[in-house]
């Protein structure tokens, strides 16, 4: 059947060729004069790229293809692909070379039915249909009738045309921009964007009467985007394509449209949809998948072996919803049945149905989620009187720690006093002599000044262990600190008993995030029960062990005591409110003790010495060491 058959006016004749590949043109195949369908295996279909796979049209559009063949078929076809990249090598003897690589290729699997995509990809395989399948049908699409008239492709080839009218996009582009004043027209050197200019000045001829127009060709890519972005706010600006710039560089004409249409001072349009999210704001063409369903459809008739003719593959309009916003340009002035890509649409208009149901679900929702609110704040306030009620248990077990130890802290107490009184009373002496040292005199003062601060130091660990607050003082410290300052409070007792005090602490830091206070409360009681355990015990073995270290990002603290352990059958119930094995103790000290560790995220446990005695072990989380100081 003939190519020019039932053609219309060919818009572009050569710019079709290219453009489908720039646009999206979909392969579409026909049958054999044997239908596949009547053949004992899967029917072969051939696609054929006239460039290579970069080209992002030719390569969705044979995607879009291939996607609805298997579609139809449930998969039962062979599809084949080649890419001839007849535009970086457009030599005879290129041509020459993919003949006869392609017929021995195929020489066991001859093609049913051979997809030509474009001008370029349609002139080969008609003149090597003979040798790499002669008894193929041929489908060619991505060029007008007009084009397939000019390249005298046999009468059997089955046309699937496309027909780009620039007149149209530059009607739409008019619409957007009734004000504007000036039109430019650009194209780049290669023959092809030669064909596309005169093409498009002889479609243009009447409208760009209405414009001071200029045709911005034959420039490098450079002048192009220089002249771009300087022409007036009131412009059209028309892109075809720049497959070649006039330096000789190749370009993909998305990629160079693309660099143009970034500074550009006015609207960009093309005629292609690959030119979409590359900044043109839109133009009248064929879509990918109205390209792909007629091809498909096509092809699908033809290895079915029904009666089949050339089609036209429909246009439509579409435009970038982001360049319009971009450019300040009105949806209500664009073309009926207009495609608006990239739009961002309401909930209401993309989800209306699944909002619908969700509307009822928060309603009904709404009530739970008040419920659930009003019962956090109530466990918010009970975890809040649960704190206050520890920190109070808390500053009640300091003060019993601060009076059990307050005759051996008056006795330390005693001792720098004592001390000042003596250097202040021979300083006294050495000035009532004739002739007093001064150089003793100073020496006196400067022990008087470190008695003094050694009093204050144990006065303000007294004033901490009888401070009372409100609420937790979350910090970054150094457990082994913390640990120091607790042994300093009893070092006075622990000698008053008779007790060695020994430590084994890591030269590195054991940073920990809590309340410092509360943990050298922990440290204390362990410490005093650990004292009073070992009073029993022979005084020369009274030995109260301090080790820190760390294990597995956890921080641990051991108190190790030498006296006679802890019963059994009691070291499950230790923790636990009220109980003690001390006459006059209250039971709270260890039950204090676990509800601090806890609430800083830790755990205390208690062990029997095989040799005698217990260990206290508590665990908290290290804390990052760039919280530090926090």
């Amino acid at each position: 059947m003939a190519l020019g058959s039932g053609a219309g006016r060919l818009r572009c004749a050569g710019a079709l060729l290219v453009s489908l590949f720039l646009m999206a043109s979909n392969c579409y195949a026909t049958t054999p004069d044997t239908s596949p369908a009547l053949l004992n295996r899967p029917p072969r279909v051939l696609i054929l790229y006239p460039y290579d796979e970069r080209i992002a049209a030719t390569t969705a559009a044979g995607e879009a293809l291939r996607s609805r063949l298997l579609e139809a078929t449930d998969g039962k076809i062979d599809l084949f692909s080649e890419f001839l990249d007849l535009a970086r090598f457009p030599e005879a003897d290129h041509a020459a070379r993919m003949g006869r690589y392609l017929t021995e290729k195929y020489a066991a699997r001859r093609p049913d039915v051979i997809v030509a995509l474009g001008k370029e990809s349609a002139s080969f395989i008609s003149t090597n249909r003979g040798r790499i399948a002669p008894n193929a049908k041929i489908v060619a699409a991505g060029f007008g009738n007009s084009t397939a008239e000019n390249i005298d492709l046999p009468d059997d080839v089955i046309g699937a045309f496309t027909t780009f009218d620039i007149l149209k996009t530059a009607e739409m582009a008019r619409g957007l921009q009734p004000n504007a004043r000036h039109l430019y027209i650009i194209g780049g050197s290669s023959e092809f964007d030669r064909g596309w200019l005169a093409t498009a000045r002889a479609d243009l001829d009447e409208f760009s009467k209405s414009y001071e127009t200029t045709y911005l060709e034959n420039l490098t890519i450079e002048e192009f985007i220089e002249r771009a972005a300087h022409v007036p706010s009131d412009s059209i600006i028309l892109a075809l394509t720049v497959f070649k710039d006039r330096a000789g560089r190749n370009f993909i004409p998305r990629e160079a449209i693309r660099q143009i249409a970034a500074t550009a001072s006015a609207p960009v349009y093309g005629p292609y949809q690959t030119y979409i999210d590359h900044g043109v704001v839109g133009g009248n063409t064929v879509t990918f998948d109205t390209l792909g369903q007629t091809v498909g459809n096509l092809v699908i008739d033809v290895i079915a072996g029904r009666p089949v003719s050339d089609v036209q593959a429909p246009q439509t309009n579409i435009v970038d919803a982001r360049q319009l916003r971009r450019w300040g340009l009105a949806e209500g002035n664009l073309p009926p049945g207009t495609v608006k890509m990239y739009r961002a649409k309401s909930l209401w208009e993309e989800h209306w149905l699944a909002a619908t149901g969700v509307l009822g679900v928060v309603l009904m929702q709404a009530g739970i989620i008040v419920a659930l609110l009003l019962e956090r704040r109530r466990r918010q306030d009970a975890e809040s009187r649960s704190r206050l009620h520890l920190l109070e248990a808390v500053h009640l077990n300091q003060s019993a720690t601060a009076g059990a130890l307050s005759s051996s802290i008056a006795h330390e107490l005693n001792q720098p006093l004592s001390a000042i009184r003596n250097n202040a009373e021979a300083a006294s002496e050495l000035l009532r002599s004739g002739n007093p040292d001064r150089e003793l005199i100073q020496q006196i003062l400067l022990d008087i000044q470190a008695d003094d601060q050694r009093a204050g130091d144990i006065i303000g660990r007294m004033r901490g262990l009888l401070k009372k607050r409100r609420e937790i003082d979350w910090q970054v410290f150094d457990l082994n600190d913390v640990a120091s300052s607790a042994i300093r409070i009893i070092h006075g007792d622990a000698e008053r008993r008779g007790i060695t005090l020994n430590t084994n602490r890591p030269a590195s830091e054991l940073p920990v995030r809590a309340d410092k206070v509360h943990v050298q409360q922990v440290i204390l009681n362990l410490a005093t029960n650990a004292m009073d355990a070992m009073m029993d015990a022979d005084s020369a073995k009274r030995i109260l062990t301090f080790a820190t270290g760390i294990e597995k990002q956890r921080v641990e603290l051991c108190v190790v005591d030498t006296g006679n352990g802890i019963p059994e059958e009691r070291l499950s119930s230790i923790f636990e409110p009220f109980y003690t094995t001390k006459n006059a103790g209250t039971g709270l000290g260890l039950s204090i003790s676990r509800a601090i560790v806890e609430t800083y995220g830790g755990t205390i446990s208690a062990y029997n010495r095989p040799e005698g005695g217990a260990i206290f072990r508590v665990v908290l989380p290290l804390a990052r060491r760039e919280a530090r100081g926090a």
